[in-house]
């Protein structure tokens, strides 16, 4: 599981200035296209075009990048219309006149007089009058300023509606970045408490079953001790990154395994059963141990006969962990809420890590509790959590 080191924020502003781009570049390619005609290119029409344009341009700019970011998510909603109205008005005036200062409006002439069969049309210059009878077609009339303004600023309200919400939904899209930064950042911590969360008393009751193992089995009790050390180094160094090998994890089970097996008697049957070749995978480290230290706490009676079970399996590129442990009558209230680090911690951990990539299931009856859990493996990734 590799995560970009680019933020959320950052891809989506460059996602966004390459939409903008795009969309730009393509309305002011069309006047190009539409004014070319047998290869030749009426500039004068197509500047025209780009002067009407470039004030849509403007006043999208600074709509979305100045108004809409300092005043508009700023909920400073009545300075945003008032500036926005007052922007669109400005910009459209001083297009307006620059263009008719640079492409003034040619005055409409009169079309050409028909004066008969064999004769060519006599053209009627614009202050021209027409001759007495000739009633020349109705000729659409230039537009007022008033009314190239009226145009101007519809055009510019609709492409300011367009870059307002494309702004909000990359606004709305950044936030859902930010809120994952800080899920993972929860989950760091999580998952930190949840690599410190080996019981004390674990540490206290195994240091009190070697102190006395020392004057009975010195062999045992250096054995213990070595593992106990391994145990606490893997604790301290080997999960600081967040991601541990699958070997180192499945020998920090094993070293706790024996050391629980230390604190109960032959009634207490403990199997554990793990892949003889382990690959070269990255996971998540502590992810089993909580299910162990449950099961251990809850499914072990100095009374009766009890048992422990550990089964890891590799299939088809998945992780597969079932733990198992028995069921007494006298902690049944305590196996049904589960306590410790609490099931619902680690089903949380579990989707932040894999999201929907993983399966848990709990299965419980009358004398049994069992933890299946399988998750899936990168082999030679790393996980950056």
């Amino acid at each position: 599981m590799n995560y970009s080191q680019k933020t959320p924020a950052t891809t989506i502003k460059n996602i966004e200035f390459i939409v903008f781009t795009v969309i730009w570049v393509t309305i002011f390619s069309i006047p190009f296209f539409q004014n070319r005609l047998n290869n030749v290119v009426d500039w004068q029409k197509v500047s025209s075009e780009w002067i009407r344009m470039s004030a849509f341009l403007i006043v999208f700019a600074l709509n979305a990048y100045v108004l809409v970011p300092k005043l508009l998510f700023q909920k400073k909603y009545i300075q945003y219309v008032v500036l926005t109205l007052l922007t669109m008005i400005l910009v459209i005036a001083v297009s307006i006149s620059v263009k008719y200062v640079l492409h003034p409006p040619e005055p409409i002439a009169m079309p050409p007089m028909n004066l008969g069969p064999g004769m060519p049309p006599m053209e009627l210059g614009s202050k021209m009058p027409a001759p007495m009878g000739y009633r020349p077609p109705p000729q659409l009339e230039q537009k007022s300023l008033l009314m190239v303004f009226v145009d101007y600023f519809i055009i510019a309200i609709l492409v300011v509606a367009a870059g307002t919400a494309f702004k909000m939904m990359s606004q709305w899209l950044n936030e859902e970045g930010r809120r994952k930064d800080v899920e993972k950042e929860q989950l760091k911590t999580e998952l930190a408490l949840l690599r410190h969360q080996v019981s004390p008393h674990f540490f206290m009751n195994t240091l009190n079953n070697i102190h006395a193992l020392v004057d009975i089995n010195t062999d045992t009790a250096k054995d213990a001790i070595i593992r106990l050390s391994t145990l606490m180094r893997y604790l301290l160094y080997d999960t600081a990154q967040g991601h541990t090998s699958l070997k180192k994890e499945v020998e920090f089970i094993e070293s706790y395994i024996s050391l629980m097996q230390l604190r109960f008697s032959k009634k207490v049957t403990i199997s554990v059963d793990v892949p003889n070749t382990i690959p070269d995978i990255q996971i998540p480290p502590m992810l089993f141990i909580s299910f162990l230290e449950n099961a251990f706490k809850h499914g072990v009676s100095y009374q009766s006969i009890s048992f422990v079970s550990f089964k890891m399996t590799l299939i088809d590129r998945k992780l597969v962990c079932i733990v198992r442990n028995s069921k007494h009558k006298s902690k049944e209230t305590f196996d049904k809420s589960y306590s410790g680090i609490g099931l619902t911690n680690i089903q949380k951990s579990l989707k932040l890590l894999y999201e929907q990539d993983y399966t848990l299931d709990i299965i419980e009856n009358e004398h049994e509790f069992e933890i299946n859990l399988i998750i899936p493996i990168y082999e030679n990734q790393m996980l950056s959590h």
